[in-house]
C-alpha cells in the first residue's frame, strides 16, 4: 500500500465547530468479532455488535464526511504504514510483549513470531488480537507454564474494539496533540499505537506540532479525548469524569499554558458514572455560541484554570454549579451561550442520551452529524437552525459512542 501523503496544511484543531478539514477514523473489523457476552464487560462494551452492519454504518459515516470535503484517514492504514518503519515496529513490540504478562519462558517465541509477520498481518493482530489456538496453528507450543495453562481460546494478545472511538486516545488541541493515558486496562494498549504513529508515520514524522501529553508515561493522571472540547479563542473545556482525572487536567493545563496558545481551561466536575462516561456524552458544542445538553445532566461545579505567575503555577477560580454556563461563556468571550435541550419526558431523555443524542459531530458551524435514531433531539436541533445530517447507528450505537466519539479531527478551522 502506498504511503499517505503529508497534509497540505498545518496540522491543528483551532475550535470544536470550525470547518473540519482532516480526521482519523477506524473502520470496525476483527476486533469487534472478538466480543462475546462473556468478555464484553471487560472490553467496556454493553452488548455484542453485528459487525457487518456496523462496518456498513461506519462506511456511510465516513462517506458523509467525504461528501462535505473532509479528508478521512483510516487508523488501520496508519498503523500498517507506521510499522513498516523498523523503529516503530520495535517500539510497539517492546511495549506490548512483557514477560510479566506472557511469562519469561514464552516471551522469546512470541517475539520471534510477531517479528516475522508482514505489516498487513501485524496491523490486524495488533488491533484484532490473537488467541492461543490461532498462534499454535503457526508455531510450536512454547515450553512455558504460563502458556500451557492458558485456555486454547484465551487471548495471547487481547483485541482492541474501542479503537473505533478514535477521539479518546489522542485528541488535538490547537497546534498539538494529547496522546492520552487511558483509564481502563482494556484501552491502554491503544495509546502505544498512537505514540508510534505520531512519532514515525510519514504523515506526522516531518510535521511541526506539539505533543501535550506523554501517553503511557502519564500513568494515573488520565485524560480521555471525549472529555476535551476545544472551544476556540484560546479556551478549552474539560470534563473531569470517571475517565479523566483532575491530576491529568492540571498536568495538561501546565503544558498548554507554557506554549501560550491556550489562555484558560474550564473544568467541570462530573458524576463518576458510566452513563456520564465522557463530557461529550452529555454536552457538545455545535456552533460558536451554541451547545447541546442532556436534560439529566443538570448544572455542575466548574473551575476556571489560568496561567500563574510562573510556568509551574496555576490560578484556579471556583464557580458554583449555577454558574457553569456563565464560566463557559466567559471563556468564549461571550455574554452568554445558547444551550439546546429537547423537551421530552425523563425516560425518553435518558434513552436518547444512552443512544448518544448529544454526541454529535460538528463538521462546520451549525452543521452536525448525528444518529438518525435520536429523532426528538435531531428535530429540536433543526427547529433551532442547526443542519442535521443523519447516519444509521443501529449497531454502532450499541457500543455507546456517537459520531464525535468515533472521530479524531487533526485539522479544523477556528471560529
Amino acid at each position: 500500500m502506498a504511503q499517505l501523503s503529508k497534509p497540505a496544511r498545518q496540522l491543528d484543531v483551532q475550535s470544536e465547530v470550525g470547518q473540519l478539514r482532516q480526521v482519523i477514523l477506524h473502520r470496525p473489523d476483527l476486533e469487534l468479532k472478538r466480543l462475546t457476552p462473556a468478555n464484553k464487560d471487560e472490553l467496556l462494551f454493553d452488548d455484542v455488535l453485528w459487525v457487518k452492519r456496523a462496518r456498513e454504518e461506519h462506511d456511510a459515516f465516513a462517506d458523509a464526511m467525504r461528501d462535505r470535503g473532509v479528508v478521512v484517514y483510516l487508523l488501520g492504514n496508519l498503523i500498517r504504514e507506521t510499522i513498516a518503519v523498523p523503529e516503530a515496529k520495535k517500539y510497539i513490540l517492546d511495549h506490548i510483549l512483557d514477560e510479566r504478562a506472557h511469562g519469561p519462558l514464552a516471551i522469546d517465541a512470541l517475539r520471534e513470531f510477531f517479528e516475522s509477520r508482514e505489516p498487513d498481518e501485524l496491523a490486524e493482530l495488533f488491533i484484532g488480537g490473537l488467541t492461543k489456538r490461532e498462534l499454535l496453528e503457526q508455531i510450536p507450543e512454547p515450553n512455558s507454564v504460563a502458556f500451557h495453562v492458558m485456555d486454547p481460546d484465551g487471548f495471547v494478545l487481547w483485541p482492541l474494539p474501542n479503537h473505533v472511538y478514535t477521539r479518546d486516545t489522542s485528541c488535538w488541541i490547537y497546534d498539538g496533540v494529547s496522546i492520552n493515558s487511558m483509564r481502563w486496562k482494556a484501552r491502554r494498549r491503544e495509546t502505544i499505537h498512537y505514540e508510534a504513529i505520531y512519532r514515525w508515520h510519514p504523515m506526522f514524522a516531518g510535521a511541526d506540532f506539539n505533543i501535550w501529553s506523554e501517553g503511557t508515561a502519564d500513568g494515573r493522571a488520565t485524560i480521555e479525548g471525549g472529555d476535551v472540547l476545544v472551544l476556540g479563542r484560546g479556551s478549552v473545556l474539560v470534563g473531569m469524569s470517571e475517565r479523566t482525572a483532575p491530576q491529568g487536567v492540571e498536568r495538561l493545563a501546565r503544558r498548554l499554558f507554557y506554549d501560550g496558545k491556550v489562555k484558560r481551561i474550564v473544568a467541570l466536575n462530573m458524576p463518576k458514572a458510566r452513563a456520564f462516561m465522557h463530557l461529550d456524552t452529555v454536552l457538545t458544542q455545535i456552533a460558536p455560541d451554541t451547545f447541546i445538553a442532556y436534560a439529566g445532566m443538570g448544572l455542575l461545579p466548574a473551575y476556571t484554570i489560568e496561567p500563574g505567575d510562573s510556568p509551574s503555577e496555576l490560578n484556579v477560580t471556583d464557580h458554583p454549579a449555577d454558574d457553569m454556563y456563565k464560566a463557559i461563556a466567559a471563556a468564549l468571550g461571550e455574554p452568554e451561550i445558547r444551550v439546546l435541550t429537547a423537551t421530552q419526558d425523563v425516560h425518553a431523555a435518558a434513552r436518547e442520551q444512552w443512544d448518544d443524542g448529544c454526541n454529535v459531530l460538528a463538521i462546520e458551524p451549525g452543521v452536525v452529524l448525528a444518529y438518525e435514531r435520536n429523532v426528538t433531539t435531531n428535530t429540536h436541533l433543526r427547529r433551532n437552525g442547526i443542519e442535521v445530517i443523519t447516519i444509521r447507528g443501529s449497531e454502532l450505537g450499541r457500543g455507546r459512542g456517537g459520531p464525535r466519539c468515533m472521530s479524531c479531527p487533526i485539522q479544523r478551522d477556528g471560529i
